[in-house]
């Protein structure tokens, strides 16, 4: 195969580097070369972006392809580059839905695994790979092997995560879930500070299988934490309108938004309004699932709106064992540091996931995006000293900035997860700008 022409590769945050994309209907053939598998390019970061120049990457979306469906089971095997839109689009007519749901459709499953995605029922049902019960790969040797909980499970659980550093994914083999109606029973509230937003999620999680909320990072004072919490189900039947939930009109960003644009003023005024549009205290119902699950895909290419320099997403998980003004004093950093956020996403976490890297724990995520300027670095890193501190870690596949030294301090199950790479690609073959950034060298406490 000729080697694919250069071209500059960009992440869902707008960073880009230069690297070398071959599109193929086969995996298995297509995979021999590449240093990396990489899906739609919603990673936020640089976990899907080249290495170097030279790297060659495998881009999975020409394999789409459902390969089998127990309509009894609800087991569903795809290829790698098999977009969770289109799992809905085909299954949800027949009342079937994925186990687990990122903030997008525009997901593969490949990607899913890799980044071992989480949700808004992450307190009920886990990561995603808590549902995967077959993979088919090709590792970094060129062999072809199947794997699963209970097959090669030092594998699977070291790929469940793993940022696919550990192989190529090629088929994935998971449990969808039936749901009663398509439609979504709701309820969402204001809520006055953060720690009535944190009594909130607590109170909710036991009765309702999806919970989060947007919360006001600007807000100072006794209003700090301020936001809407939402807590949704699947409808039944009975609930439900007779039609199937129509997806909403996609309009598109047709610009970058000059960088201006983006300033403390217009901040502060978005999230005021965002506040304030909930105008009863409690509103309750049966709502779209597409507006409940994914608002943001109504608008194609909305990440124009940090403009031509980007963003990223920083997302970090603060444990139970830090008790329960941790989310207060993360928020009070951030208003130090002038992070100001249009968005900032709260959710409930659950167990910790089975994969060496996987990201969430007990405690309680946080989400905001950050404009890529002259102090995102330092804001960054002044977080992830206060998470270290308080026992969290970030989400590798929302990160662009953390230093090596700081996600070695938060994750103690790296040395276990060098290993397992060691031991499937001795060479280091697989890698990305992500693993060269944080993991290579590996840190010396791991040597």
């Amino acid at each position: 195969m000729s080697l694919p022409a250069l071209r500059s590769i960009s992440a869902w945050g707008l960073f880009a580097l230069p690297g070398r994309e071959r599109q193929s209907e086969s995996l298995e053939a297509a995979s021999e070369t590449a240093e990396l598998s990489r899906g739609l390019g919603r990673s936020y970061g640089d976990s899907s972006l080249p290495a170097r120049p030279d790297s060659e990457l495998l881009c999975t979306t020409l394999a789409d392809r459902i390969l089998g469906f127990d309509e009894e089971s609800g087991l569903l095997t795809g290829e790698a580059g098999l977009a969770l839109h289109e799992i809905h689009r085909l299954l949800m007519p027949r009342g079937w839905f994925a186990p687990v749901t990122p903030g997008t459709q525009f997901v593969t499953l490949g990607g899913m695994v890799a980044s071992d995605i989480h949700g808004k029922n992450h307190h009920k049902a886990g990561c995603f790979g808590d549902h995967v019960t077959r993979l088919r790969m090709r590792l970094a040797t060129g062999e072809l092997v199947d794997c699963g909980p209970d097959e090669r499970a030092e594998l699977f659980w070291a790929t469940v995560g793993g940022m696919g550093l550990t192989g190529h994914i090629l088929e994935v083999t998971f449990r969808m879930v039936r749901i009663p109606s398509p439609w979504i029973y709701q309820e969402s509230r204001r809520v006055p500070d953060i720690e009535s937003f944190i009594a909130g999620l607590k109170e909710s999680g036991p009765d309702w299988p999806m919970t989060m909320g947007w919360i006001d990072c600007v807000s100072g004072g006794s209003s700090l934490g301020r936001g809407i919490l939402m807590r949704g189900r699947w409808a039944e039947s009975s609930e439900a309108p007779p039609k199937f939930p129509a997806m909403p009109p996609r309009v598109t960003m047709p610009f970058f938004f000059p960088s201006w644009a983006l300033n403390p003023l217009s901040v502060r005024a978005f999230n005021i309004l965002f506040y304030w549009k909930h105008l009863a205290r409690e509103k309750r119902g049966v709502v779209s699932p597409w507006g409940f699950f994914y608002p943001l895909d109504a608008i194609h290419l909305w990440n124009r709106m940090y403009g031509r320099r980007g963003f990223t997403q920083y997302q970090c998980v603060l444990p139970e064992s830090a008790g329960q003004g941790a989310a207060r004093r993360f928020l009070e950093l951030l208003v130090k540091l002038g992070g100001a956020s249009f968005l900032c996403v709260i959710k409930d976490c659950g167990p910790e996931g089975r994969g060496l890297l996987s990201f969430p724990k007990p405690g309680i995520s946080i989400a905001l995006d950050l404009p890529l300027r002259d102090w995102t670095q330092r804001a960054v890193n002044e977080l992830n000293a206060f998470v270290i501190a308080e026992g969290g870690r970030i989400y590798l596949t929302k990160d662009t900035l953390t230093l090596p030294e700081d996600f070695a301090k938060m994750e103690p199950r790296l040395a276990a997860f060098d290993e397992a790479r060691r031991r499937f690609d001795p060479e280091r073959r697989l890698r990305s700008h992500q693993s060269e950034r944080l993991l290579e060298p590996a840190p010396k406490e791991m040597t």
